[in-house]
């Protein structure tokens, strides 16, 4: 991982969208900094399609996609994508499963927590999972006192053995049944609402995360980056952001927006500039 003063200036000035983690990203021990979210603010009326990619429930990303300054967010480590559209005050809402399956899903999911919470003593059904479509979440820090490492190692290895997914974020161990993840489910966003094909336009969006279900996303864009918190994650995550922050959370996700908006204003690009229309 390289210094964020490391990314080249006309990279910089060519990121078109950014999209990002919640958790101990854009937040701080748990809050929503003003300065993190006045990012998110700056971003948008820069011109830039902001997209908050997290593992958060449904009912949460409902109010992210009506309230903040946003063109949409995906949720449940890839299960939807919701975006709202203001001028027809109507949500959109693409799931990856239809709702039988969900329903089955969910079903299912009932029998691994209730083996979760036998086998590792401590851990609890996450305080949103009544927000949720398609996914468990095990707190293993959020609301409880933190786990050990092997507590939470033993929680992923329930999900897998009942078949199921299972992604480590800074809190949860959020598991579900499809084969699906972040990375497919902002394909689908970037394809159907901003008219974009990913694989040809990677290199003019920005990811920014902290932990190990980011990592099909620092995987796939050249230009992610990290907070300083994901460095806590090393050897314990598929893949790195090639960029990381000086600091954690909120205040690291304001430096990356920083570095990009004064790039932008500094209009030292020579290349012509991504055309992005929000498809609703």
């Amino acid at each position: 991982m390289k210094p964020l003063s490391a990314m080249p200036f006309a990279t910089r000035a060519e990121i078109r969208c950014v999209f990002t983690d919640i958790d101990d990203t854009i937040t701080t021990e748990g809050r929503l900094p003003a300065a993190a979210y006045a990012a998110l603010e700056r971003l948008s009326d820069a011109g830039l399609v902001v997209v908050p990619i997290t593992g958060r429930p449904a009912g949460w990303c409902d109010m992210v996609a009506r309230f903040w300054p946003v063109a949409g967010v995906v949720g449940e480590n890839g299960a939807f994508y919701f975006s709202y559209d203001h001028a027809k005050r109507r949500m959109i809402r693409r799931f990856m499963l239809d709702a039988t399956q969900r329903a089955e899903g969910r079903n299912r999911l009932e029998r691994v927590a209730q083996q979760v919470l036998a086998d590792v003593p401590g851990a609890a059904v996450a305080s949103d999972q009544l927000y949720r479509e398609s996914d468990l979440a095990i707190d293993f820090c959020e609301d409880v006192p933190a786990l050990p490492q092997d507590a939470v190692d033993r929680i992923v290895s329930v999900f897998h053995e009942a078949g199921a997914i299972a992604k480590v974020s800074s809190i949860h161990v959020n598991g579900w049944f499809g084969s699906y993840d972040k990375l497919s489910m902002t394909r689908l966003f970037a394809e159907e609402i901003l008219g974009l094909d990913l694989e040809r336009n990677k290199d003019r969006f920005v990811y920014c995360g902290d932990s190990p279900n980011d990592a099909p996303m620092f995987r796939f864009f050249p230009n992610a980056c990290g907070v300083a918190n994901v460095q806590d994650f090393v050897g314990r995550i598929d893949a790195l952001p090639a960029y990381i922050s000086d600091s954690r959370g909120g205040a690291g996700f304001v430096e990356i927006a920083n570095i990009i908006l004064d790039a932008r204003s500094a209009n030292l690009s020579t290349q012509p500039r991504l055309s992005v229309h929000i498809q609703h």
